[in-house]
């Protein structure tokens, strides 16, 4: 059997198609991006007082050294609305920037609205909050960050989370799992005389009631108990403490 060789220069040959060949079909990609460079002005997370002018610190973004142009937008938690000063809520703030080769790169901010009553004439605030489920306990349901109780129009009172932010903080699971609509009626804080509207938990549904509401204003807490019926008829018991936070 003969041995076949390929000659050098045909070789050569090949590998000449193969790289104009590569070439042409890669020469418009951009091999290196950069990605929108972040640096935040402030903090990250801000409480900021109801009623007061608020001015966002801003953040900055550079490609590779240079300025790009900053968007910014912001939703509130509890009324889905841009952030506004006259209306308790958390609220987060985007801002985002993109790079030359068109990729987008973002980074945020949380900026909680509130008012600390006096929880005699009011019981409006803002409030880390420490649930027991059932008898159940446990660290990371333990001065919870934070539940928001706002005063509305008609001299009702509502929380951000009737069931004191189990799901949402407790289990990480969210905003869609809050418990909203606690309205309460101070019918006599001094006396804790309240009347409370029943409300639901958003994404798994049933009905909640609420007894024991009281308020010490001494120990700046609020305590109640939300009896949760699920959509299946299983009962569930949150025992809720809500601790006054200065800011």
């Amino acid at each position: 059997m003969k041995n076949i060789s390929i000659k050098p220069l045909i070789l050569l040959s090949l590998l000449a198609v193969c790289f104009v060949g590569c070439k042409d079909d890669t020469e418009s990609i951009s091999r290196v991006t950069n990605y929108p460079d972040f640096t935040m002005n402030g903090d990250a997370f801000i409480i900021h007082q109801l009623g007061d002018a608020f001015t966002d610190p801003g953040v900055t973004a550079t490609e590779a050294g240079a300025d790009l142009d900053v968007a910014s937008s912001s939703m509130g938690t509890y009324t889905g609305g841009a952030l506004d000063v006259n209306t308790s809520d958390e609220y987060h703030i985007t801002y985002s920037a993109t790079n030359k080769d068109g990729f987008a790169g973002t980074v945020g901010r949380t900026v909680v609205v509130a008012n600390n009553g006096d929880l005699t004439s009011s019981i409006e605030g803002l409030y880390t909050s420490t649930v027991v489920r059932n008898g159940s306990a446990g660290p990371q349901y333990t001065d919870m960050s934070y539940i928001i109780i706002w005063k509305n129009t008609d001299g009702t009172y509502e929380l951000s989370d009737g069931i004191g932010g189990y799901y949402n903080m407790g289990r990480g699971y969210g905003p869609n799992y809050i418990a909203p609509g606690m309205v309460v009626t101070a019918n006599d804080i001094a006396t804790n005389d309240f009347s409370i509207a029943d409300f639901g938990v958003k994404s798994f549904g049933g009905d909640c009631t609420t007894s024991g509401f009281t308020v010490d204003a001494g120990a700046k807490t609020i305590n109640f108990i939300s009896q949760w019926i699920t959509p299946g008829g299983t009962e569930y018991n949150f025992d809720v403490t809500l601790t006054q936070v200065a800011f």
